[in-house]
């Protein structure tokens, strides 16, 4: 047994990196659909903005930790 128990590194560097692009997705489409309408709360646009931008870290660094970094301190 590893170090951080038996994870699977691939399976979690794929997941990671889906979960942050949907998350990209959904602030990109809400913003689309939302940013048309007059009555959006500025506050929404703000969270969809920021779905964009966590999005995007989770999609860059979870290949990063889960696919390098933590296999190679096992």
């Amino acid at each position: 047994m590893g170090r951080y128990g038996s994870l699977d590194y691939p399976r979690l560097a794929k997941r990671g990196l889906l979960f942050g692009l949907s998350l990209f997705a959904v602030g990109l489409i809400g913003q689309a659909v939302l940013g048309t309408l007059p009555s959006t709360p500025a506050w929404e646009l703000t969270l969809l903005l920021d779905l964009e931008a966590i999005g995007l870290v989770i999609a860059f660094f979870s290949p990063f930790v889960f696919g390098v970094f933590l296999p190679l301190t096992e």
